[in-house]
């Protein structure tokens, strides 16, 4: 399975940091909030990495080279400006394929997920052997967290492993999700589209997957959520 990680994003909550450094390049205990990542994904095996980018992408680039000396293969999808999140997907199509693939944002804090489990989550058929019917659980599967101080309302409900738009309680969309590239088909490259839109669409209809993380995440969105996480401590 390929992987993504988006990393267009300019953090304007993250200024004046940003200003000089991508968000996904600011040091969390040491070490940039993407080579978390790639490094996670390569132990879990996904050593075919994508990484779109944009605002002061170049440097992303420089940093993480070809991905050789973290035993991945890096391929960028630069974009002249962010297209969004689903309009970063569509824009890499090229270079994801067709199979299902996992994302993740480059701006999130999960060192203890378990990427190994995320090859496993997308099916066919169920545990009989039967085909689906298109209204289970079958163009993407997501991972939701308890809802932070800053986003208290949450996204999604879920239901028996089935994320909806309603019910209680709702949780928070942790930025971590496989997805069947058809699932882009409606975006050109180049557009700019939400994820968001197209999650809840698909919620509609019963073909979202997803289960509750309960490790460490942060979503580091301020100057002070990263100084508090290198000081050990939780926002």
């Amino acid at each position: 399975m390929k992987a993504m990680i988006f990393a267009a994003g300019r953090g304007e909550r993250m200024r004046p940091l940003t200003d000089t450094c991508p968000k996904p390049l600011l040091k969390v205990r040491g070490r940039p909030l993407i080579e978390w990542h790639v490094l996670n994904l390569v132990r879990a095996g996904m050593k075919e990495i994508v990484i779109n980018h944009a605002h002061l992408g170049h440097m992303i680039e420089a940093h993480l080279g070809d991905g050789s000396r973290f035993g991945a293969t890096i391929h960028y999808s630069a974009e002249a400006e962010a297209l969004e999140t689903a309009g970063g997907i569509a824009n890499a199509r090229h270079l994801l394929g067709e199979e299902p693939f996992f994302a993740v944002s480059g701006d999130i804090y999960c060192p203890h997920f378990d990427f190994s489990q995320v090859t496993d989550v997308l099916h066919d058929k169920d545990m009989w052997g039967n085909p689906y019917p298109d209204d289970k659980r079958d163009i993407a599967w997501i991972w939701l967290v308890k809802n932070p101080d800053f986003h208290p309302k949450g996204d999604f409900a879920l239901n028996l492993y089935t994320v909806s738009n309603t019910g209680q309680p709702t949780y928070t969309f942790a930025n971590l999700g496989v997805y069947r590239m058809s699932m882009f088909d409606g975006i050109a490259p180049g557009q700019h589209a939400g994820l968001g839109k197209l999650l809840r669409e698909y919620a509609d209809q019963g073909r979202i997957g997803g289960e509750l993380y309960e490790g460490d995440w942060d979503n580091v969105g301020t100057p002070q959520q990263l100084e508090q996480l290198n000081a050990g401590l939780r926002a």
